[in-house]
C-alpha cells in the first residue's frame, strides 16, 4: 500500500497520462502514446510552457532545466518562468481539458452559482454555495498544512502559471467539482422529476473531467486528485443530514448576518502562515467573502422579500422560446451587474487601503500583506455575493424579467 501511495504521489504517472493524451515536451514527442483525434493537416505544434518546480520558494533543482528568473519575476507559463517548448499532438484532448480546467476557476463559479439562483431554484443555489464555501476552505487550508509539492517539471509539462505557486494536496479543483456536481444532484433529485441515473452520470462526468484536467495541465499528482475527490465526498456525506437545519438556521436566525461576516473574517485573518507568499490565502478570502455576502443576502430576502419556506421557489420552468429569452436576459443582466460591482469595489477598496496604509497602488508586495489582502478581497467579493442575491433580483423585478 505504501508503494502504491508513493507511486500515485509521483510525477511519472502524470507525465505518462500527458503523453497518452498527446502532450509532449519538445524533443520527446516521439515517445509513444500520441493518440489520435488531432488535426492531421495541422500536425503537431510547438507551444511555449515552462520548466516549473514544485510549489515553494524559487529554488534550483538538480537535474532539471529549471532556471531562476531575474529578481524572481515569472514569465510565460509555469512556476519558474523558464522557457520550455511542448508539442500538442491531439487537439481534442488539449481543448477538452483546458475547458474542463476552467470549470474549476472563478469564471465558472461567478456564472454558474448565480445562474442557479436567478433561473433554477433558490434552495438548490443556497445549498451549493454553503457546501462550496466549506469544502473550499478545508481544501485550501489543508494544502498549506500538508505542504505537499506539485508534480516536478520535467518530466511533467505544466500548462498553468498562477496555481503552481501553491502546494498540491488536495486538489481543490477536484474538491469543488465533486462538491458542486453532487450537491446539485442531491439537492434536486427529491424536488424534480428526472432520471436519477442521468443526473448521476452528469455529475460523475463533470467531476471526472475536472479531475483529469488537473493531470493533463500538470498541476496535480494522481494522489492529489483522488484525495481531493474523496475529502469532498466525505464532507458531503457528513453535511447532508444537517442540510435542512443549516439552511433554516441561516435564513431565520437573527444572528445570521453578524456570524456570516465575523466567522469568515476570523478564519481569513488566522489563515496558516507560510514562509513565502502563496495566493491560497487570497483565494480563500475570495471564496469566504462571496459566501458571506451571499448568506447575508439569503437572510435579507427571507426576512423582507419572499420567504424561502413558503414553497414559492422558481423551480425548473417549462422550456419555451419566451422562457429561454427571459433566462438569458436575467443571466446577462445579472452577470453585467456582478462584474461592474466587482470592478467598482476593487477600485474603491484598494484605493481606500492605499490611502490608509500609505503605499502606491502598483506596490504588489504591499497588496500581499495580511492587513491589506484580507479586507481587499473580503469586502470586494462579499459585495459581489450580496449583489448577486439581493440587488440583481431586485433589478430583475424592476425590468419585468421575473
Amino acid at each position: 500500500m505504501a508503494r502504491l501511495l508513493q507511486a500515485l504521489r509521483g510525477s511519472q504517472p502524470v507525465a505518462r497520462f500527458q503523453r497518452c493524451c498527446g502532450l509532449f515536451p519538445a524533443g520527446d514527442e516521439g515517445g509513444g502514446g500520441g493518440g489520435g483525434g488531432g488535426d492531421p493537416a495541422e500536425g503537431p505544434r510547438l507551444r511555449a510552457a515552462c520548466n516549473g518546480a514544485a510549489a515553494g520558494p524559487p529554488r534550483r533543482r538538480g537535474g532539471s532545466a529549471g532556471c531562476r528568473p531575474p529578481n524572481g519575476v515569472r514569465s510565460g507559463r509555469g512556476s519558474q518562468g523558464c522557457p520550455q517548448k511542448y508539442v500538442v499532438k491531439n487537439y481534442f484532448y488539449y481543448y477538452l481539458f483546458k475547458f474542463s480546467a476552467a470549470l474549476g476557476e472563478e469564471i465558472f463559479y461567478i456564472t454558474f452559482l448565480p445562474f442557479t439562483y436567478w433561473n433554477i431554484d433558490h434552495s438548490v443555489s443556497r445549498r451549493m454555495i454553503i457546501i462550496w464555501s466549506i469544502v473550499m476552505y478545508i481544501g485550501q487550508v489543508s494544502k498549506d498544512i500538508l505542504k505537499w509539492p506539485r508534480p516536478l517539471s520535467p518530466p511533467v509539462v505544466k500548462l498553468e502559471m498562477r496555481t503552481d505557486a501553491e502546494y498540491g494536496m488536495p486538489s481543490t479543483h477536484a474538491m469543488a467539482a465533486t462538491a458542486i456536481s453532487f450537491s446539485f444532484l442531491i439537492a434536486t433529485m427529491n424536488q424534480y422529476k428526472y432520471p436519477f441515473e442521468l443526473g448521476l452520470m452528469a455529475a460523475f462526468v463533470f467531476s471526472t473531467l475536472v479531475c483529469l484536467s488537473r493531470l493533463y495541465t500538470g498541476m496535480h499528482t494522481v494522489l492529489d486528485v483522488i484525495g481531493g475527490a474523496l475529502i469532498s465526498a466525505v464532507l458531503l456525506v457528513l453535511l447532508y443530514p444537517a442540510w435542512d437545519s443549516i439552511d433554516h438556521l441561516l435564513l431565520t436566525s437573527p444572528f445570521c448576518p453578524l456570524l456570516s461576516i465575523a466567522v469568515p473574517l476570523v478564519l481569513c485573518y488566522n489563515y496558516p502562515k507560510l514562509d513565502y507568499y502563496s495566493p491560497t490565502r487570497g483565494d480563500t478570502t475570495t471564496i469566504l467573502g462571496a459566501g458571506a455576502g451571499a448568506t447575508v443576502g439569503f437572510w435579507l430576502n427571507n426576512q423582507y422579500a419572499a420567504p424561502a419556506y413558503t414553497g414559492e421557489n422558481l423551480g425548473f420552468p417549462l422550456i419555451t422560446g419566451t422562457t429561454v429569452v427571459l433566462v438569458l436576459a436575467r443571466f446577462f443582466t445579472g452577470l453585467s451587474v456582478i462584474l461592474l460591482t466587482r470592478q467598482l469595489m476593487k477600485n474603491v477598496v484598494l484605493g481606500t487601503l492605499c490611502y490608509c496604509y500609505k503605499f502606491p497602488i502598483s506596490d504588489l508586495e504591499a497588496r500581499r500583506r495580511l492587513e491589506v489582502e484580507v479586507p481587499y478581497k473580503f469586502v470586494t467579493y462579499s459585495s459581489v455575493g450580496f449583489t448577486a442575491t439581493v440587488i440583481v433580483p431586485l433589478l430583475h423585478g424592476l425590468l419585468g424579467l421575473i
